[in-house]
């Protein structure tokens, strides 16, 4: 595992335990030679998250729309920044350069590229392990809706079982290192259409 997608909040939360979780997991992938991928920001979690894995020695690459570093939140000491034109470009990149995605605490985009990236795995774009660390709790009411989802017949729980939740970081990054994706199942049976 050459690079893990990290997503995460441009906002540091209420909560000390989630900027004391990026500042720790920057330090884990740099201890564990794993470069970092994630948004480029300098603020938030992100910023934190990516002074930690630099701090500690490791490859830190952000990506960017060059809208958010016309409003000056670009992190500019970067082992490498990559401007691109929008927010698709932004994941189809840190997409392509990543060996596996980890969310972290956020909102509404942490939220919106997990969901993207599972999606993908669920359709069999890529066979790249998807995971939430699990901070302080913070996404256990999601884990319940999913949960619901699965219940009411909306997904599948092989494909809830495609997203790995972990509380402990390194037993989180050894589960991910050890992922062997599972054979994509029709996400649509016939008798359904």
């Amino acid at each position: 595992m050459r690079r893990i997608c990290v997503f995460l909040g441009s906002n540091a939360g209420r909560r000390p335990e989630y900027r004391q979780a990026a500042l720790d997991f920057g330090r884990l992938l740099a201890r564990e030679g794993i470069g970092l991928v994630y948004g480029g920001a300098s603020v938030g979690l992100m910023g934190a998250l990516a002074d930690a894995a630099l701090a500690a020695g490791g490859e830190v690459i952000g990506v960017i729309p060059q809208r958010l570093v016309d409003k000056e939140v670009a992190h500019l000491g970067l082992s490498d920044l990559r401007v691109v034109g929008s927010m698709h470009e932004r994941k189809a990149l840190m997409a392509s350069l990543a060996d596996a995605f980890v969310a972290l605490p956020g909102g509404i985009g942490t939220l919106e590229e997990l969901f993207e990236v599972w999606t993908w795995a669920q359709l069999g774009s890529h066979e790249k392990p998807c995971a939430v660390l699990d901070v302080a709790g913070f996404y256990r009411p999601l884990l319940r809706f999913i949960d619901h989802a699965v219940e009411e017949g909306f997904m599948r729980e092989a494909h809830r079982d495609m997203l790995l939740v972990g509380e402990e970081p390194e037993a989180l990054l050894a589960r991910l290192r050890d992922y062997r994706a599972p054979q994509v199942t029709k996400w649509i049976d016939r008798a359904e259409r």
